[in-house]
């Protein structure tokens, strides 16, 4: 039987376009007020906040995640090549814009550990190219920690002609200067694919990649700040093989680590590695999570001070953190076009973190969120905030956990977080001046367990998927051997590929009939299934299109023991011999038969089947070649008098053939080659026998 499909409404593209484009362009007030309310989420949500229920959740997080922020902030310039203050300002900024324009409510939007690491790479690769010297503890004139101090710190006898400007300007001023203009960037590039709807991009970030880049990069990270661990002064490596020449150079300068800060990290890794351990062991016990990276940093701090480790024993110090904010400035435009390109995998990877932990929580909290709104929310946190010196954000796993377990309810967390940053920013700042750099990579360090054990999960994910494990391990590879953005780009490349070649060479099967029933399976991979006489049953598990046009025809081959043009240029030939014989009164054929016997001979013995049929229930879609490939295998069949059969085809598979004439010009006799099941169309080819 034949299925009557539905009749289309043919729409007209044009008008249902200019419908929308006037639609869009209308101004009312109602449309307006919702424009409003779509854009700054708040609006709709805090008016309906229910304070007795919430705020003691909220608050609660908040506290906790503003006490965890401080010394993440501070750690995390190591990482960005900046001073701390610059970090401070960033997860200040970005939790106020966040709780504005965000739809999640449990998401904690701030400073990364990955985006800190992708922003020193390009702050580093520019200075250097600036002709400034890498070294972290070279000359600074930070004075006592004051903002004008400050400024004048920014203006040394550097007299350059860098990006197109004549600038004096010193290594902090022309660092924050590249860390604002790649934000400003990749904030426009995330506000851009927000309002042309490109959130499609993060599909192509698999879990496979996205686990094998944070790896890698956690790797990166890891190799840097093992210089501040053990106290020795090596130049930041840049380029390609940063890993690599970074070890290189640890090991050439191993002898000069200093004891002071050897022991202080052995310590401080020990401290909170056992802290972190408890906590995961006794999370359910505990109401909020330790905050053992400010005990650690405060007990640091005070005995470096009192210790005076920094003037006994040249331990490296962070230095002045000046109080307040500094006025704000307009990334500079030409240095925008020197890290355009660089900005484009950052605005990619804020808006992937950002959006998958999102999904997580809304998932997990019954509610839903806005892909496109939170492009706009990580956007913005970027865009705004690079006009008072922060640089690029997302949302950040750890932290976000954090959130959740510590009652969190709404985005209120995120303005409590705030206020305890700014209290650090007005009054607290100048009191970490004593604090060693070792402490903050033992932050740092103990920050990547997460991102470093995915490595024991390297078995089991073996054993779910070996396509994916080796993403993974390339993703991973190339992130922490090449660089973070090559890394991602390969990732992204190298899985496209292995579906490409999934496609390429898909399973292929002769099917038999399961016993007494109407069902039929791989005859390789299951017993007890018997073979339908005179029909073969080849199924195709891939779309069939013109990468793997030929490995269909092969392996069909190759199944069936059938090659039709083989066969035809066969009788072909033989058939030219029976005629010269012929010709000549010879009443014997070539082979010595008579020419009663000729018959026999044509039809050779290895054909053993007289139906095909084309299970084309894994077939998703045809391209042209693939309709013409489908042509060509019934014409040669045919041509050896053997039926071919469609079984299972979904609509868009009958509609390509179709257009591509695949069933003559009045589908006459589609009846007759088209059927909605295997069993149909065994039956069919029973009958016509």
């Amino acid at each position: 039987f034949l299925m009557e499909r539905k009749t289309r409404v043919k729409i007209n593209r044009k008008e249902v376009m200019l419908a929308k484009l006037r639609k869009s362009c209308s101004c009312t007030p109602k449309k307006l007020k919702n424009f409003v309310m779509d854009f700054l989420p708040v609006l709709q949500w805090l008016p309906k906040y229910q304070c007795k229920e919430y705020i003691w959740g909220d608050v609660m997080s908040g506290l906790v995640i503003g006490i965890i922020l401080v010394p993440q902030a501070i750690a995390y310039s190591l990482l960005a090549g900046l001073k701390p203050i610059y970090s401070l300002y960033t997860s200040f900024f970005a939790n106020i814009i966040y709780f504005l324009m965000g739809t999640s409510r449990h998401v904690s939007v701030g400073i990364f550990s990955l985006i800190s690491l992708m922003v020193g790479q390009v702050v580093d690769r520019e200075l250097l190219l600036a002709g400034f010297d890498l070294n972290d503890d070279a000359p600074s004139a930070l004075g006592d920690g004051s903002l004008q101090n400050d400024s004048q710190s920014n203006t040394t006898a550097f007299n350059l002609t860098i990006a197109g400007m004549n600038a004096e300007c010193g290594k902090e001023c022309y660092a924050i200067g590249i860390a604002t203009a790649l934000t400003f960037v990749a904030g426009v590039y995330q506000v851009l694919m927000g309002i042309f709807r490109l959130g499609f991009v993060s599909m192509y970030l698999s879990e496979s990649v996205l686990d094998g880049f944070a790896t890698g990069a956690s790797l990166t990270i890891l190799t840097a700040q093992v210089k501040y661990l053990i106290g020795i002064k090596i130049p930041r490596s840049q380029g390609h093989g940063m890993l690599v020449i970074t070890w290189i150079n640890i090991l050439r300068n191993i002898s000069q680590a200093n004891l002071c800060d050897v022991i202080t990290s052995a310590i401080c890794i020990v401290v909170l590695v056992t802290a972190k351990e408890l906590g995961d062991r006794y999370k359910h016990k505990l109401k909020f999570p330790l905050p053992t990276e400010l005990v650690v940093i405060v007990v640091a701090t005070l005995v470096s001070h009192y210790g005076k480790l920094n003037e006994v024993y040249a331990s490296s110090v962070s230095g002045a953190i000046p109080t307040g904010f500094i006025p704000p400035k307009v990334p500079h435009f030409n240095l925008m076009l020197r890290v355009a390109v660089d900005a484009l995998p950052l605005a990619i990877v804020s808006f992937v973190f950002t959006v998958s932990l999102s999904e997580m929580c809304a998932k997990k909290y019954a509610y839903t969120i806005r892909a496109n709104q939170e492009m706009f929310a990580v956007g913005f946190c970027n865009i705004i905030p690079s006009f008072f010196h922060s640089f690029a954000t997302s949302a950040a796993l750890a932290k976000t956990l954090v959130k959740t377990s510590t009652g969190c309810q709404t985005q209120v967390s995120g303005v409590i977080s705030a206020m305890v940053v700014l209290l650090v920013l007005l009054f607290l700042a100048p009191l970490f001046y004593s604090l060693q750099k070792c402490v903050l990579a033992c932050i740092i360090i103990v920050s990547l367990r997460g991102a470093l054990r995915k490595f024991r999960d390297v078995p089991a994910r073996y054993h779910v998927n070996k396509v994916d494990t080796l993403v993974w391990v390339v993703t991973m590879t190339a992130s922490a051997l090449i660089s973070t953005e090559i890394g991602l780009l390969v990732g992204i490349v190298f899985s496209m590929l292995c579906i490409i070649v999934r496609t390429q060479r898909p399973r292929t099967a002769l099917l038999g009939q399961i016993q007494d029933t109407s069902f039929y399976e791989d005859d390789l991979e299951y017993e007890n299934l018997s073979s339908v006489p005179k029909v073969k049953i080849f199924r195709f598990e891939a779309p069939l299109y013109y990468a793997n046009r030929n490995y269909f025809l092969k392996s069909l081959y190759r199944l069936t023991n059938l090659d039709p043009n083989l066969e035809a240029a066969r009788r072909k030939k033989y058939e030219k011999k029976e005629k010269q014989h012929l010709k000549k009164g010879d009443h014997t054929t070539a082979n010595g038969l008579g020419i009663g016997e000729t018959t026999l001979q044509l039809v050779p013995k290895q054909i053993d089947f007289q139906v095909l049929v084309v299970d084309c229930s894994s077939i998703s879609f045809l391209d042209t070649t693939g309709v013409n490939t489908l042509k060509e295998i019934l014409k040669d069949y045919k041509d050896l008098n053997i039926s071919v059969l469609l079984a299972c085809c979904n609509p868009s598979v009958i509609d390509s053939l179709k257009r591509g004439g695949y069933f003559g010009k009045d589908f006459g006799s589609m009846q007759e080659m088209l059927f909605y099941s295997i069993h149909n169309a065994v039956q069919f080819a029973k009958d016509q026998k």
